[in-house]
């Protein structure tokens, strides 16, 4: 007899209900498309490279925005934790809830194991919540890929940067350089 299997589908209900409840305790999972998935670990590159990303924007971005480092975002159906959020101030609107889309000006993953889930899964999840602006530093290949304008699902412009410098769509008036994010 052949069976199919059946996955289960979490809402995001559930999800929360099922993080509350403490069961998942240290373990290194989050929510994509409706599934429990495992978070690969850090490398060092990985590490490194997130911690001065993030504090770069911090100081870059001070008053105009909030740094969010490995923390949930809650999408349609799923609550991932980009290495990189870049939220809507005040940060007190948080206490009651993850940024939802609406809260997201760009979000980034730093990639090295993970360019194949980053680029594929994530990709559709980010696109089809309208993130309007999605940066993978890919520390393999040594680049910064920049996924704008969200159309049914899909990002409509993709563009790879290996130097100079970059400015976010949301902040026109900032420049970004590009050594400062790909450091390895």
């Amino acid at each position: 007899m052949n069976m199919a299997s059946i996955i289960y589908k979490w809402s995001i209900d559930e999800w929360h209900e099922l993080v509350d409840s403490g069961v998942l305790e240290g373990k290194p999972v989050e929510l994509l498309e409706g599934n429990i998935v495992e978070m690969s670990p850090e490398g060092i590159e990985h590490s490194y490279t997130n911690q001065s990303v993030s504090d770069y924007l911090t100081n870059l971005l001070r008053g105009k925005a909030h740094i969010r480092d490995a923390h949930p975002i809650t999408l349609d159906n799923s609550e991932p934790e980009p290495d990189i959020a870049i939220v809507q101030l005040p940060t007190t609107i948080y206490r009651q809830h993850h940024p939802f889309p609406q809260n997201i000006y760009l979000l980034i993953e730093v990639s090295n194991r993970t360019l194949k889930k980053d680029l594929e899964a994530k990709i559709i999840t980010y696109a089809r919540n309208g993130i309007p602006e999605y940066w993978v530093i890919d520390l393999k290949n040594k680049k910064l890929i920049v996924h704008t304008q969200p159309q049914n699902g899909i990002y409509s412009k993709i563009v790879e940067y290996q130097s100079g410098t970059i400015t976010p769509q949301t902040f026109p008036d900032i420049d970004i350089d590009l050594s400062k994010l790909l450091l390895y």
